[in-house]
């Protein structure tokens, strides 16, 4: 996903005078809007299912980092004593 300057970058103004134009494009561009102030990003604008889509994908990579330097490391347990500490058989 990337930004398009020329349809995603709207002014601060522009959010305050229509803001449902705004959460509208978010929705149908599934792009975030890139929010500016006096030519500058202040914030990012992006629509509640991309956000939930964009965490998830965050958490899994985190879990996916933490369990290879798990790996590097040396933690690391068997199936047969993962299933007995979860109390399972």
């Amino acid at each position: 996903m990337s930004v398009r300057f020329s349809e995603d970058v709207v002014p601060l103004t522009d959010l305050k005078v229509n803001p449902g134009r705004v959460v509208k494009h978010t929705t149908q561009a599934r792009r975030p809007v890139l929010l500016t102030s006096r030519g500058r990003a202040v914030a990012v604008v992006q629509s509640v299912t991309d956000y939930e889509a964009a965490e998830e994908e965050r958490v899994f990579m985190r879990a996916v980092v933490t369990g290879l330097a798990d790996l590097e490391a040396g933690r690391e347990v068997s199936l047969t004593e993962a299933k007995k500490r979860l109390g399972l058989k």
